[in-house]
Order: structure tokens, then C-alpha cells, then sequence
């Protein structure tokens, strides 16, 4: 049964909206964009409400500012208010929410931004969404103070009355900030309690990376030294030190690259997109992909490096990985590209590449923002080296070496901090990533720098603290025989 309240009825009951927490967002749900943010039930239950059709198929845009051209579409369908009778007199609303605002205008809920403009385009501000709920809803005079500090002005009656109804608490205890964008997962949350809908959690995906005794995600504290460790470490380089290849913001600055491997989050909504190879067709998974023409590419739009691009969907269990990916003319252009179910640890076939020099996945090494705030990591991290042998060694498929010498490591090589390697003096997020290289190890997967370490990108990220890991320096490693774990050759299970 719909909770949508009538105009009405809402009048009446809005002053009773309870400010309850949102409860926890999961991945899962009908948008791939959300699944961190704390607005996800409040999306989803706008979405249930036929309220939003989202930015795309498999989108939401939750931090895009609310236009005020969307907030007529969002209130419009919210109240399914009538049709107007007469034209509004706006001149610059011509478009796909012409119908909206001509509602909203003849609803008296909007003015429009100048005697005959109503500024589609133009963000919402938190005080001018505090003015369109109010003339919207008919919400009763505040009796009581909110205590907001900043809220003289223009607005401050309708944010008294928003702040009365429960309907918003605010963006710091005194603060209500009228002059800032209201994001479109702001404005869920404020549609779900103005209109009393359930917040609906969606179910978690049981989907993971790879099985639990997949090579992976399985713990190498009790694997073999390999007699030719120190060899391989001194070759990397004993004395040169980790190095975080992943953090917040752009390198170089303004450069729109993003620092890290990024990766998106589709479902069976993303449209498959053709994948044209350009250099391994011959060893790589046919397309369609469901990968946006959009998604993020390493290294940026104008990137001259490895341009991976990576999806993931949840919903089916199955990444996409491509290697020197560029949009071109409706398709992605690539020199590989790999495709892998993630119920099962099936290797590629043997001597096949992938979008990794390794011929193995990259996102399951990649080490997450998600993952760390988590308080562990629990997989293998995947990292480069500047030199590696013409071979490879299990579960790697592929070699990309220029040396025959046993003292360069191959590829697929797994290494780990040594335990006795003294980490508790590092910040808790620089130490969760240290205590998963002691218990799962690294991985070399391509050619690179020494001990450059993976990660995708993220706006959370403390820099500072993440370049704490460069005071590790490569001597503090040790390579491990994993020869015994070996199950199946074609096959990623591990039995330690």
C-alpha cells in the first residue's frame, strides 16, 4: 500500500514527523550510485513513491545540487498537483519541466525568481527548499525556537516551521546553512519525512570478490618463506619504500585525474555497451559490457597510461575490467579486456592476459576506502615492480618480464610484511592496510614502480595519513611458496 499522504491529510500531520535515524544503507538497492550514503532508504523510498526516476537507468547523481527545475518534478509527483488552468508567464521554462513548474506556479507554491522567470536551471539553496515545502505542505507556525543561528532573513519563518515539523534538523546542532545547494540525497531524506514515507533499506548483495577460499582472500601467515625471498625483495629494491598509489583529489592538481585505479557500480539497468579490441583481442572476453561510456577511466579523459576502466554489478556477481579503454563513437576501444564470475575462483585460461599485465582481476587487489574504514582489509593488495621475470607463477596467467634471471620475481608473485615488523605506532587507517599486507600479503600483478601499492580513488581519503605507509621500506618484506596451496591449476581455490 502507497504511504503517500494527500496534501490534505499532510497538513494535518506533519507536525508530528518523527526525526528518527536513517538506518544503515547496504549495497544493494535499484541505484549503484548510493550505496554509501546514509540517504539510501530515504532514495529508495522516494523511488518506491514513483517520486524519482533517478539521473539515469542505474543512477541517482546523490550529490549532484537539486535544480529548480527537478525540485518542480520532485513536488509534482509527490502531490500529484492538478494541471494549470493558466500559463505562469514564465519565459524561460521551456523544456522537460515546463508541465512541472506550470503546476507549481498555479499551485502557489512557487513565485519563480523574477516577475517572469523561474530559473530552471539554477541550484536550490537550503532556505528556498525550506519556502517550497511550506507553501507546499501548509505546515502550522513554529511554537518554539529552532536555535538556529544563521537562519535571519527571507527564509527564516518557512525554516522555522520545516524545523517544528521534524522535518529537517539541520546541518550542525545550531546551524541550518540556508545559503548552501541542497544535494539530491539531501532532498530524499527531506521528501521521505515531510511526506511520513518508510525509509526501506534495500537487502545487501551477497556478492563478494571471489569465494572465501579463493587464492585472493585467503591469509598467508602460515606460508613458507620462498628460498629465493631475498633475491626477489633486493631486486624490487630493499631500500626504496611503499608507496600508496591511490588517495583523494587529482595528480597533478586540476589535472581531472583522479589518484588510484576507480572503479562504478552497475545492474541489469546499465545498457551493454560494445567493446572493440585494439592490440589482444585474441585473449580477451568478448563484449557487450555493461560499462558506461562515462565511467571513470585511471589516469582521467586525457590519460596517456594504463586507462583502466572496471564495473562491477552486484546484482549478477560479475566484474568487467578493461585495459587502455577510451570511448570512441558509441563503443569502448581497448587493447584487452577480461570478464569473471565472482562465484567462482576459474582461472583464465593459461597464457591469456587480462586487463592486468598478470592475466589476472585487478579490482579484488585494490585496496578501498570502504574496506579500511571497515577496520580490516581482508584480501591480497595488488602492487608493481620495476622489473619481472619472462615467467609466471599460479594463479598468474600472463607474463610481461624482460629478464630470464632467477633472481627477478615472476608475475603472480605473493609477498607479505614480516610479523615481526613493528606497525602500532601508525594511524589507524595507515595501520589497518599495513596489518592486511602481514595477514594476506601483496601481489605483483604488472609492471611498475617499486612496491607501488593499489587502491581506488576516493574524497575521504587522508592523504597524510596514507603516505605514512612510505616509511616501510621494501627490506621489511618476504616473498612466500605458495606451490603446496595449489588445487587445481586452472582453478584460484587455495588449500593452505
Amino acid at each position: 500500500m502507497s504511504m503517500r499522504r494527500s496534501v490534505l491529510s499532510l497538513a494535518a500531520l506533519v507536525g508530528v514527523v518523527a526525526l528518527a535515524a536513517l538506518p544503515a544503507a547496504g549495497a544493494g538497492g535499484r541505484f549503484v550510485d548510493d550505496d554509501s550514503s546514509s540517504h539510501e532508504p530515504a532514495i529508495e523510498a522516494i523511488a518506491a513513491e514513483g517520486i524519482t526516476r533517478g539521473c539515469a537507468p542505474d543512477r541517482y547523481c546523490p550529490d549532484d545540487p537539486v535544480t529548480r527545475g527537478q525540485m518542480a518534478a520532485f513536488l509534482n509527483r509527490a502531490l500529484g498537483l492538478p494541471a494549470a488552468v493558466e500559463s505562469s508567464g514564465f519565459v524561460d521554462t521551456a523544456g522537460t519541466f515546463f508541465d512541472d513548474i506550470e503546476r507549481l506556479k498555479a499551485a502557489a507554491i512557487t513565485r519563480g525568481c523574477a516577475p517572469d522567470r523561474y530559473c530552471t536551471d539554477q541550484s536550490v539553496t537550503r532556505g528556498q527548499m525550506a519556502a517550497f515545502l511550506n507553501r507546499a505542505l501548509g505546515l502550522p507556525a513554529a511554537t518554539s525556537p529552532s536555535g538556529f543561528t544563521d537562519t535571519a532573513g527571507t527564509f527564516f519563518d518557512d525554516i522555522e516551521r520545516l524545523r517544528a515539523a521534524g522535518i529537517t534538523v539541520g546541518c550542525a546542532p545550531t546551524l541550518y546553512c540556508p545559503d548552501r545547494a541542497v544535494t539530491r540525497a539531501e532532498m530524499a531524506t527531506f521528501l521521505m519525512r515531510a511526506l511520513d514515507l518508510e525509509p526501506i533499506v534495500p537487502e545487501p548483495s551477497d556478492c563478494t570478490l571471489f569465494p572465501a577460499d579463493d587464492y585472493w582472500n585467503t591469509p598467508v601467515t602460515g606460508a613458507p618463506v620462498h628460498p629465493s625471498s631475498d633475491a626477489w625483495v633486493a631486486t624490487i629494491g630493499a631500500g626504496s619504500t611503499l608507496l600508496p598509489d591511490f588517495g583523494s583529489g587529482e595528480w597533478p592538481p586540476g589535472s581531472g585525474a583522479p589518484i588510484g585505479i576507480p572503479f562504478v557500480e552497475v545492474n541489469a539497468a546499465t545498457p551493454k555497451i560494445d567493446v572493440v579490441y585494439t592490440a589482444y583481442g585474441d585473449e580477451s572476453d568478448p563484449g557487450p559490457m555493461p560499462i558506461p561510456l562515462d565511467a571513470p577511466i585511471e589516469g582521467g579523459p586525457a590519460a596517456t597510461g594504463d586507462r583502466h576502466v572496471i564495473a562491477l554489478d552486484r546484482e549478477s556477481c560479475m566484474l568487467y575490467e578493461l585495459f587502455d579503454a577510451a570511448p570512441i563513437g558509441g563503443a569502448w576501444h581497448a587493447a584487452s579486456g577480461a570478464v569473471y564470475d565472482l562465484t567462482s575462483s576459474d582461472l583464465r585460461p593459461d597464457g591469456w592476459t587480462s586487463a592486468d599485465a598478470a592475466g589476472m582481476p585487478i579490482l579484488p587487489g585494490l585496496v578501498t576506502y570502504d574496506d579500511v574504514a571497515s577496520g580490516s582489509i581482508d584480501h591480497a593488495i595488488r602492487f608493481t615492480a620495476p622489473v619481472t621475470r619472462d615467467e609466471y607463477v599460479w594463479p598468474a596467467r600472463h607474463q610481461a618480464g624482460s629478464s630470464s634471471s632467477p633472481s627477478v620475481p615472476p608475475m603472480g608473485q605473493r609477498f607479505r610484511l614480516r610479523a615481526d615488523v613493528d606497525i602500532s605506532g601508525y594511524s589507524t587507517h595507515a595501520r589497518v592496510i599495513l596489518e592486511a599486507m602481514q595477514e594476506y600479503g601483496i601481489v605483483l600483478a604488472d609492471n611498475g614502480s617499486s612496491w607501488f601499492v593499489s587502491g581506488a580513488p576516493d574524497a575521504r581519503w587522508d592523504n597524510d595519513v596514507l603516505r605514512e605507509i612510505k616509511n616501510v621500506p621494501g627490506s621489511a618484506f618476504e616473498a612466500v611458496d605458495l606451490s603446496g596451496w595449489i588445487v587445481d591449476p586452472d582453478s584460484g581455490r587455495a588449500a593452505p
